[in-house]
């Protein structure tokens, strides 16, 4: 029967993609113009990257060469994942004896060149787990590649189809129906000024008076339905098309729905704590869904990094400038529903991505903010 050999250093490479990619949820991505390296990938992890370099190190000027090229990569890896700060593991398996192995700044350099050195200190502490669940190599050598193949594939599996129902299309109906509940409302407030029988925005717009002074709590949300005029209503439904149609697609109806009213108590509660005028529109409930959006992308950084830097973010920015410089603008509702918005996206979480500890994070920052807000509404 044929055997199969597999060279010293390509099974080394195959046990540690195989342990970091299944217990340490790491996750292989392409570097252009790199040959017999793998690049590892995890912002959770104890380093954001891990680079295996099976190369030839023949002097410590080709080592130093070698950390150069990696931080230029690691560069273009922050910038593309929207990461303030990077680091690396880099693993090198055919290095020189007399080579000198120093770390330098957010890159650390550990060889191995055999099982025995796996057995190191750096990676211990790090991965205390590594020794004992790193795949064994056993006399056949065909089910240990099918066991790394098998295992590896199910785990980008799981992944794959967490990714594929996060983003498949859906049906819209909840946006739809928040717009259409604004239409409505701006339709039924005009038909009340003109006929002098009602006068809608003072009785559910947002005051601090009526909030606190009469106990009409209510107004936190349904001043969110109510608009000035056609401009006011037109510019905050198409944002709220964009914005909601995208979350409720990437996130589901009842987050969405969850996300959207909350953020919009949170944004009537920054108004009536920062200002004594009336104030309505949905803007600060579409700013929470901003800070959604923003707080997602984050996590689909590898997909939406450019999104995110070069439109997102600038439309945000250019959004709270102009709350600045435009008098009647309510900037304490828009940067209410921002914070908000990030805060219920980590409560409610995102499929995959988001830890236990995110969800009980969101909940206890956002609950933190409400009780804090109304100590200084009450006090």
């Amino acid at each position: 029967m044929e055997t199969i050999e597999i060279a010293k250093k390509d099974e080394i490479v195959m046990k540690l993609v195989h342990y970091f990619v299944t217990e340490e949820n790491y996750v292989p991505i392409i570097v252009n113009g790199v040959k017999n390296e793998v690049w590892l990938e995890n912002s959770e992890g104890p380093y954001k990257i891990i680079r295996i370099n099976s190369n030839y190190i023949h002097n410590n000027e080709q080592l130093n060469y070698d950390i150069f090229k990696t931080k230029n990569v690691m560069k273009q890896i922050r910038s593309k994942t929207l990461s303030l700060k990077m680091n690396s593991l880099n693993i090198l398996l055919d290095v020189r004896k007399d080579v000198k192995l120093s770390d330098q700044k957010n890159v650390s350099v550990v060889k191995i060149s055999s099982e025995k050195d796996l057995n190191n200190k750096l990676l211990n502490n790090l991965f205390p787990e590594m020794k004992d669940k790193i795949l064994k190599v056993k006399d056949d050598k065909i089910d240990f590649l099918f066991s790394v193949s098998h295992d590896i594939n199910e785990k980008t599996t799981k992944e794959n189809k967490v990714y594929e129902d996060t983003f498949k299309p859906k049906k819209v109906r909840l946006t739809y129906i928040l717009m259409a509940i604004s239409i409505i409302a701006y339709v039924l407030s005009v038909f009340g000024r003109i006929s002098e029988s009602v006068d809608l925005n003072t009785m559910f717009g947002l005051h601090r008076s009526y909030v606190l002074g009469k106990g009409q709590w209510y107004r936190l949300i349904t001043a969110g339905f109510l608009h000035v005029d056609v401009l006011h209503l037109f510019f905050n439904m198409y944002s709220l098309n964009i914005l909601g149609s995208q979350l409720e697609q990437f996130l589901g109806k009842r987050k969405l729905a969850i996300i959207y009213f909350l953020s919009a108590v949170m944004a009537s509660m920054f108004s009536i704590t920062l200002n004594n005028t009336w104030s309505i529109g949905a803007s600060g409930a579409i700013f929470g869904l901003f800070g959604s959006i923003i707080y997602f992308g984050y996590h689909y950084r590898l997909y939406f990094g450019q999104a995110l830097r070069n439109q997102l973010i600038p439309v945000l920015f250019m959004n709270l400038l102009l709350g600045f410089m435009i008098p009647n603008i309510d900037v304490a509702a828009h940067l209410g529903g921002l914070f908000a918005g990030v805060l219920l996206t980590m409560a409610v979480g995102i499929d995959g991505k988001t830890k236990k500890r995110d969800h009980i994070n969101g909940i206890v920052c956002y609950l933190l903010l409400v009780i804090f807000l109304l100590y200084l509404l009450l006090k």
